[in-house]
């Protein structure tokens, strides 16, 4: 059964809760909404645990979620929110690949996914989108959607890709120079856990050693955060 998620009233403004761990990037959001006469910014969170918190507090119409949180990433802390607030909408707003998370995000139970690169008007659209029942994606990930849907031939997955959420969490977290215990204390599971992801990891990417694992791992993370 397809989730049935609010729809804010147009007659009243929506209420924003914004999660970053970026200072900057919340100053700046808030600033671009609270100009809107249709939206407010209510709260901000710079971690997942903050989240939930400010979530309950301000219980928020709509809630703009980074990826890329300090601790459990924005996926499994959309996956709680999801447990418990099944209806609360939530737009990822992420600096990431969308060709990676995207349908990661959509799977988790994101009303929409948007890049940081996107003109601000966009990502205004994209907040009024999902403020409307709509799911909101770039029209390259639609066109994607729409072709697996049709069972149209996809292309193969790339290495990367084909990561599980988990995985590519402990992936990224290996690229920022997180030793095994300190991701089990982010990821809140055992060392005996995040040894088993690794190894799978290796498989999936075909890496010989740990070495190589941390070697591949930080390449990739510098690509995708930039300098």
């Amino acid at each position: 059964m397809t989730p049935q998620y609010r729809v804010v009233p147009a007659a009243r403004k929506a209420t924003v809760l914004l999660v970053d761990d970026h200072p900057i990037v919340r100053q700046g959001l808030a600033q671009l909404i609270n100009q809107e006469p249709d939206l407010t910014v209510c709260g901000q969170a710079g971690d997942g645990s903050s989240a939930l918190q400010a979530i309950a507090a301000h219980r928020p119409d709509i809630v703009i979620l980074d990826i890329s949180l300090n601790g459990p990433d924005g996926l499994s802390v959309l996956k709680e929110i999801r447990l418990i607030y099944a209806d609360l909408l939530v737009l990822v707003l992420s600096m990431h690949d969308e060709s990676l998370y995207a349908e990661r995000a959509l799977r988790a139970g994101a009303n929409g996914y948007i890049m940081k690169q996107e003109a601000t008007e966009r990502v205004l659209q994209a907040i009024r989108r999902i403020r409307g029942g709509e799911i909101y994606v770039s029209d390259r990930i639609a066109r994607r959607l729409l072709r697996q849907v049709v069972s149209s031939p996809a292309p193969g997955k790339t290495p990367i890709e084909a990561l599980t959420n988990r995985e590519l969490a402990v992936f990224r977290l290996i690229g920022k120079g997180r030793a095994t215990r300190e991701i089990a204390d982010d990821l809140h599971v055992s060392v005996k856990t995040v040894e088993s992801y690794q190894a799978h990891i290796k498989e999936k990417l075909v890496l010989k050693n740990a070495r190589e694992l941390v070697q591949h791992a930080f390449q990739w993370v510098t690509r995708e955060d930039g300098p």
